[in-house]
């Protein structure tokens, strides 16, 4: 079975991309940077902007037909509301949402053809709950849920099977390149320093590595299509678990208690 994941230089989508191969896939590792592929131990590496109509066709001409697409490619602009950059935001959905949209309007063609076909997008427990200073990420991971159901609906009958995976925290260099405005100063630097605190009660000095989202990702491709969400994470099973049995105002309460969030 031939995967192509995006976004393989670091982390989750390098991690999937040993995991799957362990396990027997000719995995289709890409990159903006394809150099930065040289020691992966895979069947092809190729470069890949997700954002970009030519790279996209390009890229997916030369890996041929696929029977499994992981669109993991992502990054976070974070901060308050009132002060993040519409620019920047706007850069976020176009890789995050648009650049997947791009990966999957190329491979359901073939796919179709084929007679089937697997695609994973990785959302985020943001994609279910939203904090404070990380709306406009949340933002980016609801319109790729949101996708992902209307592509289940519209696929399944094509034998075509979503997955949306949902980590929590994942001890990756995501956190270090997150882009954040607006924090430094008040009334907001305060607020920072309390989600800080806040967070750190879910177990971010013991977040799990990329290796778990991985073995998740390959469970999700390799099961009988049951189950489309997978948390990842002792975090991101609590919250997503308190999101689906509560009202949004327990669910709020919940979580402050919870965090000792007083903001």
């Amino acid at each position: 079975m031939r995967a192509l994941i995006t976004g393989c230089s670091t982390g989750i989508g390098r991690a999937t991309a040993i995991e799957l191969t362990k396990r027997g896939y000719e995995v289709v590792a890409t990159a903006r940077k394809p150099e930065t592929l040289d020691d992966l131990d895979v069947a092809q590496r190729l470069r890949l902007d997700v954002d970009d109509d030519a790279s996209v066709a390009d890229c997916v001409a030369e890996a041929g037909p696929v029977e499994v697409l992981v669109n993991n490619a992502g990054f976070e602009v974070a901060g308050p509301i009132e002060r993040v950059p519409i620019d920047e935001v706007k850069r976020m959905f176009e890789t995050n949402v648009f650049g997947a949209l791009r990966m999957i309007q190329a491979v359901l063609p073939s796919m179709r053809e084929q007679g089937g076909g697997t695609i994973v997008n990785v959302s985020s427990v943001a994609g279910r709950a939203v904090g404070p200073l990380a709306s406009t990420y949340a933002a980016s991971k609801w319109a790729l849920e949101a996708l992902s159901e209307g592509l289940h609906i519209e696929m399944r009958h094509f034998n075509i099977w979503t997955y949306l995976i949902e980590p929590g925290v994942i001890e990756t260099n995501f956190e270090t390149s997150i882009r954040r405005y607006g924090v430094d100063d008040t009334p907001y630097d305060e607020l920072q320093r309390q989600w800080d605190e806040s967070f750190d009660r879910l177990g971010r000095q013991s977040a799990p590595g990329p290796e778990l989202v991985a073995a998740t990702i390959a469970e999700a491709i390799e099961s009988d299509g049951t189950r489309r969400r997978w948390p990842v994470g002792d975090d991101a099973a609590l919250i997503c678990g308190a999101r689906d049995s509560m009202d949004d105002t327990a669910f709020e309460a919940s979580m402050r208690e919870t965090l000792q969030f007083h903001w």
